[in-house]
């Protein structure tokens, strides 16, 4: 008989610890906005971003919370009619608005049928105590991670990349959401204009220090309508893009200096052709 010994802790296997039965994500546009898109530290929003990268077309702001919940299990319940799911509110910051906004929210989604748990994503400066308070409660009764953007280690990098926060903020962030006994994941962006491969790398040792549980890694991906696009084309000898072997090296050396128990959701993106510049895999 053979026996799976995985490289790494992957997120289904995960996922298996807490749920007894299949458990697929839906993404939320829950109507939010972030700090540096709405002036108060900042305009414009990141500049790598654009959210109708990883939006699935069910998701839009003028459609309540369940709705888009119920649309995302027609699509997946066809294959799997016994499925149970995470509301994943994943769109912008979504810890920032007034706190009876946001447990109407969230409670709108453990309300919706088949709905099992919340996964919720945001930045390291939006997660005030009260709002912790909140959460501490709710992850009594139902499953809850709380998803934070760290996106670098470096401060450098974070303005350049008009983040408005510094990795202390980060560090602080997750240290207050594991003390409470709540679930704390990441994500990060390898190959951020000015980070050479090495310090790439030595960023895991970092983040490994950290309380967290799940940790998500893509390739930086240049996209259509972003600040960071121009940037790459006025001065592309900035950019290091990695090609599809020499991306999959650096993962692999990035993991292995990864604490090993971090559970690893995912290592690559997929931006759809029509927004994505480069890297385009060829």
């Amino acid at each position: 008989m053979m026996v799976h010994n995985p490289l790494y802790n992957d997120f289904a296997a995960f996922l298996k610890q807490h749920f007894t039965c299949k458990v697929q994500k839906i993404s939320i546009n829950a109507g939010f906005t972030c700090p540096n898109r709405d002036g108060s530290k900042g305009q414009g929003g990141c500049t790598y971003c654009n959210n109708q990268t990883f939006n699935p077309e069910y998701c839009h702001t003028d459609k309540s919370v369940r709705t888009q919940l119920e649309e995302g299990k027609r699509f997946f319940s066809y294959k799997y009619p016994d499925m149970k799911y995470l509301a994943y509110f994943q769109a912008y910051t979504n810890t920032y608005g007034e706190l009876q906004e946001l447990k109407n929210k969230y409670l709108e989604a453990l309300q919706t049928e088949d709905v099992v748990g919340l996964v919720i994503g945001t930045r390291p400066d939006c997660m005030p105590d009260e709002l912790l308070n909140y959460l501490e409660e709710l992850n009594k009764q139902h499953f809850l991670l709380v998803e934070y953007g760290i996106e670098s280690t470096n401060d450098q990098t974070l303005i350049r990349i008009n983040r408005g926060h510094t990795f202390a903020e980060t560090v602080d962030a997750i240290e207050r959401t594991a003390s409470r006994g709540i679930l704390t994941g990441g994500h990060v962006i390898l190959g951020l204009p000015g980070e050479s491969p090495e310090e790439i790398v030595s960023q895991a040792g970092t983040l490994s220090r950290l309380p967290l549980t799940t940790l998500k890694l893509h390739q930086l991906q240049l996209i259509r309508g972003t600040r960071m696009a121009y940037e790459y084309y006025k001065n592309p000898e900035e950019f290091h893009l990695f090609g599809v072997d020499e991306y999959i090296d650096l993962v692999i050396d990035y993991v292995e200096h990864l604490r090993p128990d971090i559970v690893l959701e995912r290592f690559i993106s997929q931006s759809p052709k029509k927004l994505l510049i480069a890297p385009t895999g060829d």
